[in-house]
């Protein structure tokens, strides 16, 4: 695995924190209704990202997953300013406002989605790692899902292909304990997710994903193993979230007593206290860190704010033109 140094935990640190206030600001448009439809929020889970990212080649790996997708994208690349404009449904966004919160895309750094269908990107996934191990691009896809879609179909039938086929793929359950407001303990006779890829002779664990280290340590064998020519791996993160699954979600089934023991071991107070304990930065730099995201996060939101809706003539522009039918003529 790639050395995690200073450098690496004042950078989590930084982006954690970035992930974590840009989606408390978007929580608050939410409210103002300026962000609308749902807006599911990743707050609690940002290691399992932070590892992910440590162990990628970002010039050829891609990621895909389902509709909590807002931090991801940035992770990858994605300027933060036109992921904000995306969820506020503005054209300088990154699918000119028409995907909004549970679509966000961008081909240009590799993430495929931001996918409504519960489980439906899974076979994408591993289609998407199909095409890297054709065109021999010695590219990995991650593909992403929660403790919910591991019920679904979809997942076996991807599951039982990728293994046939070696496919370059690591599918990885993102199990936060609720699939919207039902537990784990009562959607199967089993709670350990990871053991699901037994049954294909898949590789497979469980990994403590509130630890950016963790993490790190796991998805680097499984993406070695991958780019190897090996085939898929199937990680479980073991997370959670500290806010509903959705914006509209009462979380009835949870306590706040539940809640607030998570947060004892919230993925960035780990991350900063490894940084004092080992004196990497002082309280100055730590300050200086968390104005840099307060700023940033408020570039966004007046960036957003202050971009143009789309025209109505986009309508027309997105879908496929015809030689034949010149009447509606393309702009884009």
């Amino acid at each position: 695995m790639k050395e995690v140094t200073k450098e690496v935990y004042l950078k989590w640190y930084e982006d954690m924190l970035l992930w974590r206030k840009f989606e408390d600001k978007l929580a608050a448009l939410y409210i103002q209704q300026k962000v609308r439809g749902f807006l599911h929020l990743y707050n609690g889970q940002e290691a399992v990202l932070a590892g992910a990212l440590h162990a990628m080649d970002l010039t050829k790996d891609k990621m895909i997953t389902a509709y909590r997708n807002h931090v991801q994208p940035i992770g990858m690349g994605v300027d933060p300013r036109r992921v904000m404009a995306e969820l506020l449904g503005k054209v300088t966004g990154t699918s000119k406002g028409m995907g909004g919160s549970m679509h966000i895309f961008s081909k240009e750094h590799r993430f495929y989605g931001g996918h409504g269908i519960v489980g439906g990107q899974i076979p994408v996934g591993a289609g998407l790692a199909f095409a890297d191990k054709y065109f021999e691009t010695g590219g990995v896809t991650m593909t992403y899902f929660g403790d919910g879609a591991a019920r679904q179909g979809s997942l076996h039938e991807a599951f039982n292909m990728a293994m046939l086929w070696k496919l370059p793929v690591v599918f990885i359950v993102e199990n936060n304990g609720y699939a919207m407001g039902t537990s784990v303990e009562r959607t199967a006779n089993h709670t350990d997710i990871w053991k699901l890829g037994l049954g294909y002779e898949m590789p497979c664990g469980p990994v403590d994903g509130m630890n950016p280290v963790k993490v790190a340590e796991a998805m680097t064998e499984a993406i070695d193993r991958a780019r190897r020519g090996d085939g898929p791996t199937f990680l479980e993160m073991k997370t959670y979230r500290y806010r509903g699954h959705s914006m509209s979600d009462a979380q009835l089934y949870r306590t706040k007593e539940e809640v607030e023991e998570y947060k004892k071991i919230d993925p960035i107070t780990q991350v900063l206290d490894v940084i004092k304990d080992q004196k990497y930065a002082t309280e100055e730099e730590i300050e200086a860190i968390d104005q840099r995201v307060k700023d940033l996060v408020e570039e966004c939101a007046t960036f957003a704010e202050e971009s143009p809706y789309p025209e109505i003539q986009q309508l027309y522009d997105v879908v496929y033109e015809q030689e034949n039918y010149p009447f509606l003529p393309h702009k884009l």
